[in-house]
């Protein structure tokens, strides 16, 4: 009860209470801890339990593989899946369906989809598990030809969330036209589903991503009902990777009178401005925030090396290998201007020279973390860095270098969706 009313440290206190302690309140204290994202926690939780002898159950190591999910932890979730396979936990369809999740969210598409294929039944949550998974990794082709089998096999029917995973992989693969195909025939009736608004601002990201902000802008206007706050979300994000200065303003002027408190809104109003030189109303912003004390999520990215989380932000010296990481970095940006790269210096949104802004890039927590990769792992395991933030241009083109001159794989997930880096090339094709 505590948990789900998101009063993790009360739950905690009467568990750690407990007289006897069964794999039912071990379960639902994990359980409780991945709910509320606390992934780390979970997982430490379990692995706690499990050196004390506890007998798991399918309802323990789905909420294990919800946790193992959020931190992209693949190391950790292949080896509960080989533990799940030696026990005789019986293979029960949600507990698949959360392994098809997690292997998508630890960007092992592969894995995802046997186990999709040997399902002997499928819900519809297997399907958008599928779906979703293909979507964030914007493989947009995979999910239209899925959704195709989907409504031709005609066993399950498409839901809400089977719609959005559609749109939102069209959405991340530049396939406008064929996800505008698809909204169409949701509002004539064709798929079986009422549209809701975050159809309406999937269609709104659809064409945003794609450079069409004048069509989103009108598209929005003309919708049936007050747009929300993630629609306008949407667009605003659209203006400002297109540079659209006007409509970008006056989005972001109105979504800081819906939702003064989101601290999103006035860093990518703040970015818009910055990226358009100017600087008067990035300080006017920046005040704001320091009036209304709204804080802004501090960036981070980490890696999984031999089944521990190693974690880095900007400018943070608390990684034990800070020095020999940071100093790979400068190597690196060395060796990668001589085979050719330029360092984006657009992506830093400070009014400082150019020699700083450099220096700025260079202490990126993506940078830091695919180095550690690189002098820590083995040359024959890929490296996957995951971000709690979208990833900038600048740490992407970074790690193509890293896949062309090191011959190594690369993983890269942020909030958003993978990109998957082969040879300097990147899976998303440089449209994200």
């Amino acid at each position: 009860m505590y948990a789900k009313d998101g009063k993790i440290h009360e739950a905690r206190g009467i568990f750690e209470c407990l007289p006897e302690r069964d794999v039912v309140s071990c379960t639902a204290i994990i359980s409780g801890y991945a709910q509320l994202g606390l992934d780390q926690e979970a997982l430490e939780l379990f692995c706690q339990f499990q050196d004390e002898g506890m007998q798991s159950n399918y309802v323990t190591y789905t909420s294990v593989l919800t946790a193992l999910s959020g931190l992209a932890a693949l190391d950790h979730g292949k080896q509960v899946h080989n533990h799940l396979l030696r026990s005789e936990v019986p293979s029960f369809v949600v507990l698949q369906n959360s392994l098809i999740d997690m292997y998508s969210k630890c960007g092992n598409l592969t894995y995802a989809r046997r186990i999709f294929d040997n399902m002997h039944e499928r819900t519809v949550i297997s399907w958008n598990a599928m779906l979703v998974g293909y979507s964030k990794h914007g493989e947009g082709r995979e999910v239209l030809q899925l959704f195709n089998l989907m409504r031709d096999e005609n066993k399950v029917k498409p839901d809400s969330v089977t719609v959005l995973a559609v749109l939102s992989g069209c959405s991340h693969a530049g396939l406008e036209d064929k996800g505008m195909d698809i909204f169409y025939d949701m509002t004539s009736g064709k798929i079986g589903v009422e549209p809701d608004t975050k159809h309406y601002g999937c269609v709104v990201d659809l064409l945003g991503r794609a450079g069409r902000v004048e069509e989103a802008f009108e598209f929005i206007r003309k919708l049936p009902f007050e747009p929300s706050a993630a629609i306008w979300g949407c667009l605003l994000g659209a203006c400002n990777v297109h540079l659209n200065v006007d409509i970008g303003e006056f989005v972001g002027h109105r979504l800081l009178e819906i939702e003064p408190e989101n601290a999103g809104n006035y860093v990518i109003l703040s970015n818009l401005y910055a990226s358009a030189g100017r600087w008067e109303e990035v300080r006017s912003l920046r005040d704001l925030m320091l009036k209304k004390t709204v804080r802004k999520e501090p960036g981070r990215s980490w890696i999984e090396l031999d089944q521990i989380l190693h974690t880095f932000h900007a400018s943070d010296c608390s990684h034990p290998r800070r020095k020999e990481v940071s100093a790979k970095v400068q190597e690196l940006s060395v060796r990668f201007k001589e085979a050719g790269y330029v360092p984006d210096l657009s992506c830093v949104l400070h009014d400082v020279d150019e020699e700083q802004k450099e220096k700025i890039l260079l202490s990126h927590s993506e940078k830091l973390a695919l180095c550690f990769g690189l002098i820590a792992s083995p040359e024959s395991v890929p490296i996957r860095v995951i971000k709690n933030l979208r990833i900038c241009v600048d740490c992407h083109n970074f790690a193509k270098y890293i896949s062309k001159i090191y011959g190594r794989e690369v993983s890269l997930r942020d909030k958003n969706r993978f990109h998957r880096i082969v040879g300097g090339k990147c899976s998303c094709g440089d449209y994200w």
